[in-house]
């Protein structure tokens, strides 16, 4: 008996099958988690460019048309790809001065895959952006997608990222929408 037992420990043929038989998940476990990493953090950055090109086509403009929201909403999509752009909900607001600091009202409101803000409704907006009694306005982006990663071998469920990006309209105190 003692003679097998030392047979078996001198013995080295397998030594190399059974480390990688030890190894070989974590490495397959590190390749799919940087995997879902950067496709989450690669969504997360197309989440936030949409906000950001949203309010800013909106804000170069002096007026807006149903059509030329839906080029925009056309375009933001294509922003979003290789990712599913039904799952992404954008809402571009005019907010304007509404004479209280740190509030604004809103003049109008369009969507996609979401829901519209009220006309008139008091929205809560960082301190400054409009100037109280200014009379002017500021377009304001949200963008709330849900990331599902292809994998799903450590995200299983969805993660929600949101992003909200303010323009000020550059060639009138407010951008219309006819």
């Amino acid at each position: 008996m003692l003679k097998r037992l030392r047979r078996f420990q001198r013995a080295r043929e397998g030594l190399a099958a059974v480390e990688f038989a030890l190894v070989a998940p974590l490495l397959i476990a590190l390749f799919f988690g940087a995997i879902e990493l950067t496709q989450a953090v690669d969504c997360r950055s197309r989440v936030n460019d949409v906000a950001a090109t949203a309010a800013d086509l909106v804000a170069q403009e002096t007026s807006v048309s149903n059509s030329d929201m839906s080029n925009v909403f056309a375009a933001l999509n294509s922003i979003m790809y290789p990712f599913a752009d039904s799952g992404a909900q954008i809402v571009i607001t005019s907010l304007v001065d509404s004479g209280n600091a740190g509030s604004a009202k809103v003049a109008w409101s369009d969507e996609q895959n979401s829901t519209a803000r009220t006309v008139n409704a008091t929205v809560a907006i960082p301190a400054g952006l409009i100037t109280a009694g200014s009379g002017g306005s500021v377009i304001m982006a949200e963008v709330t997608y849900t990331y599902t990663s292809p994998t799903m071998v450590f995200l299983t469920g969805g993660i929600t990222m949101t992003a909200t990006f303010y323009s000020k309209p550059r060639r009138s105190l407010t951008v219309t929408h006819s």
